[in-house]
């Protein structure tokens, strides 16, 4: 299985396949609105405003495992994310991301991904860059703020480009 077979839903209840988001680099964040990390949207919008026009995407996965940090429907999250962060980034139904009821997508990103992680997830804002390709790349842990990430995302778009 490829990333590009797995289908997700949106924020509308459309199923969205991830094919869509081919050729495009993708940072996939599992997000809440009550969590110490929630200040980052700020962070990921700016991420996105620098660097959408030349391929690259932040994909919002709202999860209320940790902490209860998310615990309002679907149209108040992006309500609060538009309202109070300014978000234009696509925002997908809420999910699991660890246990029994996971989302096949974050079974695949923590399958799939490099480094010397735990694969469980530990907390809201954990962050998966994945080149053009649909490669996961890197795991970054909550607290690496998006900024911090430019670098990588940056030298995925040129490295495409050459």
């Amino acid at each position: 299985m490829s990333l590009y077979q797995i289908k997700v839903e949106d924020i509308n209840n459309k199923v969205v396949q991830l094919q869509e988001y081919q050729g495009k680099v993708l940072l996939i964040v599992n997000t809440a609105t009550e969590c110490f990390f929630t200040p980052q949207y700020e962070q990921l919008q700016a991420l996105y405003d620098k660097f959408h026009d030349r391929g690259f995407e932040v994909l919002d996965f709202p999860c209320n495992q940790f902490g209860k940090d998310a615990p309002d429907s679907i149209e108040d999250i992006h309500r609060f994310c538009v309202e109070t962060f300014e978000t234009t980034f696509p925002r997908f139904q809420k999910i699991n991301v660890n246990g029994e009821d996971e989302s096949i997508l974050f079974t695949y990103l923590k399958r799939h991904e490099k480094g010397l992680f735990n694969r469980r997830i530990k907390w809201n804002f954990t962050k998966f860059l994945v080149d053009q390709q649909g490669r996961v790349i890197k795991r970054y842990s909550p607290r690496t703020k998006p900024n911090k990430i430019a670098a990588d995302i940056d030298w995925l778009l040129k490295k495409n480009n050459q």
